[in-house]
């Protein structure tokens, strides 16, 4: 007898309906799975095996022939193994699943019979939807991830018996529904740390507001225990909540990487990623012999945060360039690409020197050519991708005394979402969204300058040798400036305050 069971593969991070046929028959006997499956589905039959006869069921001694089609793409990980039992208990007659082609069915059995968590589970249930499944059967660990899907019905079970005894006998599943909209507004404003919690470092705080308002990417240059962390870690907090299609993107990636929770069904908070500098550029960037999203595309719509920057091998760094311009990555193999969105907020830290400190600190031992050396592992057009280069002084003690509270998340927030409201009006017919993103044509457009502005930017441009690059992020900033100040046109005072956030342009450490 042959029986059809639908599954799902993920590819990028969307999926793809993956037919399971199971074929018994009494012609011979054997266990043969084809379809270009990998180690861990080959595996399964012992899995399979062990789980069904501690439910009181057996795979039969007859030639069972299990083809994943399409068959030329390439299926991974363990998550068809209730899948293709129940194929095999339908195909041998052992229960009776009319309605088994109405689902799809995924999950890991244990040697018990319970089930596992898989990964990927939202991408996969928006496949479902769009190809009109009545439902998805899944383990219980995923089910409030999949139930951010609406018009699907979702069931999630905790062992293989329950499914048996829903085709077999119709024993009712449990179904789980969210409001998705109610639990999206109910944590989108939800921030376990606050700006107001920072003492002093006013400037740096400043360069912060202008950065979140035009999704600018930043680095900060300051000394041990200034607070560079401190300030990287609030960014979140003062950034504009996530949209609901921005936030199904998000959860989407963390899904395919299987980093969302059990009791996460979807993802309210921009993300923050800190990787180690000790990290390699497939992890950074994603990819591998079975492709994987990595950090950059897990921070997209958020906040990637690298620490003391130059401690990351150059090559790992010099992976993120086509990214910070595309703001997606691309990962080609021989057989198949796989985009993976990255559009994310680069927030760098790093110390002046290696020693930790200016060159004008009594406690720097750094000599000049230690700190060039030092200086140049960060590649001039890595840094001109980077808008804001801000020095981020040690805090007086003083400050670090005082009761008083400083500005809250919330009141520089406001100020950001009034600034980016702005972009988004400004740029309703285009496919950018703030002021970061701004192409030479809207540069020429948006960023027009007086005659004073000219010969400022002209001097900065003559006196720090900067790119035409450089030229660009600048009227980017300063644009960005007007915008907070609500201002319709630059003038020679936003222009200012933008040169003055090229510190690595500018700084004699650096010559």
């Amino acid at each position: 007898m042959l029986v059809k069971v639908y599954g799902s593969a993920i590819h990028g991070v969307s999926a793809q309906t993956i037919t399971i046929e199971v074929n018994v028959d009494t012609s011979g006997v054997g266990y043969h799975l084809v379809g270009l499956p990998d180690n861990a589905i080959k595996e399964s039959s012992y899995r399979i095996s062990a789980a069904l006869k501690n439910v009181g069921y057996k795979i039969p001694g007859k030639k069972i022939t299990i083809n994943m089609a399409p068959a030329d793409l390439r299926k991974e990980g363990s998550a068809y193994d209730l899948s293709i039992a129940l194929g095999i208990l339908a195909a041998s007659e052992q229960i009776v699943a009319e309605n088994i082609g109405d689902y799809i069915i995924m999950g890991e059995l244990s040697l018990d019979g319970g089930l596992l968590p898989i990964k990927g589970v939202l991408p996969i249930a928006i496949k479902a939807r769009e190809e009109g499944f009545k439902g998805i059967i899944l383990p219980k660990q995923n089910i409030r991830e999949a139930a951010i899907v609406n018009q699907l019905e979702v069931y999630g079970i905790e062992n293989i018996k329950e499914v048996i005894d829903f085709f077999n006998a119709g024993v009712p599943l449990e179904r789980t529904t969210i409001d998705t909209r109610k639990e999206f507004h109910e944590k989108i404003n939800f921030f376990s740390t606050d700006f107001s919690e920072v003492k002093g470092q006013e400037t740096a705080k400043r360069a912060m507001e202008v950065a979140a308002a035009g999704g600018h990417n930043i680095i900060l240059i300051g000394p041990p225990g200034s607070g560079k962390t401190m300030l990287a870690k609030r960014v979140p907090s003062i950034l504009p909540p996530l949209t609901l299609k921005e936030a199904l993107e998000t959860t989407k990636i963390h899904s395919v990487a299987g980093k969302i929770g059990t009791e996460t069904s979807l993802m309210t908070v921009r993300p923050f990623r800190s990787p180690h500098h000790t990290i390699s550029d497939v992890a950074l960037v994603g990819g591998g012999s079975y492709p994987q999203p990595g950090e950059i595309s897990l921070a997209h719509n958020g906040v990637l945060f690298l620490d003391e920057m130059p401690e990351f091998k150059r090559t790992v760094l010099e992976v993120m360039r086509q990214p910070l311009e595309d703001r997606e990555v691309t990962i080609s193999r021989a057989k198949f690409t796989v985009n993976y969105p990255a559009s994310f907020m680069l927030v760098a830290s790093m110390n002046p020197s290696p020693s930790g400190y200016f060159p004008d600190d009594p406690n720097n031992t750094s000599s000049q050519l230690e700190m060039q050396r030092y200086m140049n592992k960060l590649s001039g057009p890595l840094l001109d991708r980077i808008d804001i280069h801000i020095e981020v002084q040690k805090v007086e003690f003083n400050q670090l005394t005082d009761k008083r509270k400083g500005e809250k998340s919330e009141e520089i927030r406001a100020r950001v979402l009034k600034a980016r409201e702005i972009q988004s009006k400004r740029y309703q017919d285009s496919e950018i969204h703030y002021n970061a993103q701004m192409g030479p044509k809207e540069i020429e457009k948006h960023c027009e300058l007086d005659e004073v502005s000219q010969g400022l930017i002209k001097t900065a441009m003559e006196k720090l040798n900067l790119s035409a690059r450089a030229y660009d992020r600048i009227l980017k900033v300063a644009r960005t400036i007007a915008d907070l100040e609500l201002q319709e046109n630059l003038n020679s005072a936003h222009i200012s305050e933008a040169i003055q956030y090229r510190s690595l342009d500018r700084e004699f450490w650096n010559v």
